[in-house]
């Protein structure tokens, strides 16, 4: 009997594609990519009501993309679905194949599965009303497992290719926001896409308007990513991106993740701009035509971020890890009449409202370019944004993990017990609104500033995140938390304990 249930990620599929590292036996097997093929498929059939659909494919640069894309537009293809093979493309792209005029897909497939391992492959499925749900993916492997076929013609497969239509939509974007055909004369910008989907950026965006992009790095796609991760939230790719700004003297620098639905920048001066300064520099941005907005984030947010957004007059609205969980929230506010303009999350998963809240990394870098041609004409800095926001001295993460199969009701128990002694110690107060795990907040004598502790969204695990005002804070909140925490023998705390002493 097939069972394909730990394929799934949330709301989209990831596996193991290509074979040498120990301990890790292939499961994106042939079989298994054309079961899932034939279970969107049927899916999309059964959901659309139709029997003539289109659906577009593409992959990004990893090693297996090629291969399994070929296997899953095929598998297809026998079941009725007229199948475009778009070749190497971007997540968000693949999104844009299902709206733009003279394409109007009724489904897409990405294969990809984002910054991780060189041996790790996935699909991400979309309808024209974006991303699919963890629950559309529950019926897809339902589907998949069984025998079920569509009884419909074979169909065929061809080739096509969007993202010069996808390029010239984000260059048209600038050239009409600064009422300019070249408007990125004179701005020196680099890119690191880190041998992901993302030179394109480079090459086909910025070098038409203007832009001198030499400096650039690791445009060209490698599955084997030999320069390092393409994840702006990783060190390594962070530090790669800052080197090239500061070594070409360039006016911005922009990274992207694998398959560019995430993004990060460095500013002149080499500062970052990712993670809690990239969504505060977005506020601010949105906040000029939007006033009173909702910026809807994930939990880990700093206490600074939502005062930055209020003195801004704005609304912060932190939500939960899981970018669809932050992406669903702010479609929900807004169909409830609450104005939330951007959905994003620390991990530079960023979603506007005015872009179908399609997470999009090279949307978000468009913004931030067209907002750097204004500030070189009208003479202010980007970083001038962001001067306000108040940052943590110190914040440190530490995943915890849980040491039996049945995980969850240990963690929830570690949650509830932990509230509850939050109520009664001195120093410490429950955050109000927080709708994942559990969020305190210390005075300036238990280590002034906050911990959050959650379940993760996909393994055994609890991550703990602590920030502090204080230097020397996040040591003494984690002693005091780990006087609590030592007690759960299921759960290692090891290094918690360790740090604290």
């Amino acid at each position: 009997m097939k069972d394909y249930s730990k394929l799934r990620n949330e709301s989209d599929i990831r596996g193991i594609a290509i074979e040498g590292v120990p301990g890790q036996e292939v499961n994106l097997t042939e079989q298994a990519c054309r079961d899932i093929g034939r279970g969107f498929a049927l899916w999309l059939i059964q959901r659309s009501g139709k029997t003539s659909l289109r659906v577009a494919v593409g992959r990004d640069s990893r090693l297996s993309g090629g291969t399994l894309l070929e296997w899953i537009a095929d598998e297809m293809s026998r079941e009725g679905i007229n199948v475009t093979d778009m070749g190497l493309t971007s997540t968000p792209a693949m999104f844009m194949t299902t709206k733009t005029e003279g394409y109007m897909f009724d489904g897409a497939v990405m294969v990809t599965a984002s910054h991780l391992p060189y041996n790790r492959n996935g699909y991400k499925f979309f309808t024209p009303d974006g991303g699919v749900e963890a629950s559309d993916i529950k019926d897809m492997i339902a589907l998949a497992e069984s025998d079920k076929h569509s009884g419909l013609t074979p169909a065929g497969v061809e080739k096509g290719e969007f993202m010069s239509v996808y390029a010239k939509r984000l260059a048209d974007m600038i050239r009409q926001a600064c009422n300019s055909d070249k408007p990125l004369e004179g701005l020196k910008i680099v890119v690191d896409a880190g041998n992901g989907a993302g030179g394109f950026y480079a090459e086909d965006v910025l070098l038409p308007l203007g832009a001198d992009i030499t400096g650039s790095r690791y445009l060209n796609p490698d599955g084997r990513f030999p320069n390092h991760i393409p994840n702006p939230e990783n060190e390594e790719a962070m530090a790669s991106i800052t080197e090239a700004v500061l070594g070409s003297n360039a006016d911005l620098g922009i990274i992207f993740d694998t398959d560019v639905d995430r993004a990060g920048a460095v500013l002149s001066d080499g500062s970052e701009l990712n993670r809690n300064r990239l969504i505060a520099m977005l506020s601010a941005m949105l906040l000029r035509d939007h006033p009173g907005t909702t910026i809807v984030t994930d939990s880990v947010t700093s206490s600074g971020l939502a005062k930055f957004i209020a003195e801004k007059g704005g609304v912060h609205h932190r939500f939960k890890r899981g970018y669809r969980n932050v992406i669903n929230e702010a479609i929900r506010l807004n169909k409830e009449g609450i104005d939330s303009q951007l959905a994003i999350e620390t991990s530079g998963h960023g979603a506007f409202k005015e872009n179908y809240f399609l997470d999009d990394g090279a949307y978000i870098v468009t913004k931030l370019i067209i907002e750097l041609s204004r500030a070189n004409k009208m003479g202010y800095t980007l970083h001038s944004l962001i001067q306000t926001l108040e940052e943590p001295k110190e914040s440190m993460e530490f995943r915890m993990n849980l040491e039996l199969e049945d995980f969850k009701p240990y963690g929830n128990e570690i949650i509830s017990r932990l509230t509850e002694y939050a109520k009664t110690k001195q120093g410490w107060s429950l955050a109000p609104s927080n709708y994942e795990g559990i969020r305190v907040n210390l005075d300036d004598s238990h280590g002034n500033g906050w911990f959050l502790l959650r379940m993760s969204l996909h393994e055994p695990l609890m991550p703990l995140n602590i920030e502090s005002d204080s230097v020397g804070g996040v040591k003494v909140i984690a002693g005091e938390l780990s006087e609590f925490i030592s007690q759960f023998d299921k759960l290692d705390s090891s290094k918690l304990v360790e740090y604290a002493k």
